[in-house]
């Protein structure tokens, strides 16, 4: 039996990435065909199946793997970070124009037309990836021209090549966001989605899940030699970012949200049904 994660490698008895020959068992290899994600947010499941749950999210603009279409469903992996799943196949969109900008608030409207007050199309949560081809200024205001004719805010975005300086001021753009198990979106975000995505702001691709944030993120540290912002604390299915040397931020069970609190009143919160902290990790 085979002793690969099932998360982060493509393999069934019937079906399995072509990558994976002489690794594992299956009936069929396929290289896949590449995509992009189309809409704005696509659930991925660990089947083909509502039902299923969450995995985690793509964003729009994300590139994929596609290994097969069926029954109304894709199975794909993200090239971001490797995560595997089914999506709806039609947020399964062909490769689209080359993308350009990113979207770097929470949440920003796409417009049919450079004007506020038209009634909005759609809406992308930050690090959703666009297609720009222009700006235009309308009554002070500049609106970025997307390759599908629309338009959105110009500020909201930026070139796809510019990271951000901090990510934990990225992070904090997100309280008060509702708590999503395996949200990584502006609309819902679970605890390791707030340390991969505003990572991923800052130009750092990590893992999504927290085991594999907490075995490859940075280097371990003792708290006992202080913390500082940026610092990552984890529990057992848990994480949360230093903001300074005595508070954390993190999306959480607790509140349903993301929010701040010193650490040491999450530390006696969390102890009883989770245990004490398993470790530390410092950015290297």
């Amino acid at each position: 039996m085979s002793t690969l994660d099932r998360r982060l490698n493509a393999f069934r008895p019937d079906l399995a990435d072509k990558r994976l020959t002489g690794r594992v068992e299956a009936e069929r290899f396929v290289a896949g065909e590449p995509a992009v994600i189309a809409a704005p947010v696509a659930d991925l499941h660990s089947a083909p199946d509502v039902g299923a749950g969450i995995d985690t999210q793509l964003l729009h603009g994300e590139a994929i793997q596609v290994f097969e279409r069926k029954d109304g469903w894709a199975w794909v992996q993200a090239a971001r970070d490797g995560y595997v799943g089914y999506v709806d196949e039609a947020a399964a969109g062909r490769p689209l124009a080359a993308l350009t900008h990113v979207v770097c608030v929470p949440r920003s409207f796409v417009y049919p037309e450079p004007e506020l007050k038209a009634p909005m199309t759609t809406v992308h949560s930050m690090g959703a990836r666009l297609a720009v081809t222009g700006e235009v200024e309308k009554r002070g205001t500049r609106y970025a021209l997307l390759a599908s004719g629309e338009a959105m805010i110009a500020r909201h975005l930026r070139p796809i090549e510019r990271h951000a300086e901090d990510f934990v001021s990225v992070a904090e753009q997100f309280l008060h966001t509702p708590y999503l198990w395996g949200g990584t979106s502006g609309f819902g975000i679970d605890c390791s989605g707030l340390v991969q995505l505003p990572m991923l702001m800052a130009g750092r691709n990590v893992p999504r899940d927290t085991d594999m944030q907490a075995e490859g993120i940075g280097a371990a540290l003792d708290p006992e030699k202080g913390l500082k912002r940026g610092d990552l604390v984890f529990w057992r299915g848990h994480v949360a970012i230093m903001t300074d040397g005595a508070h954390v931020i993190h999306a959480n069970g607790h509140t349903m949200t993301v929010s701040r609190e010193p650490l040491g009143e999450a530390i006696r919160r969390i102890e009883p049904l989770y245990g004490m902290p398993t470790g530390y990790r410092r950015l290297v």
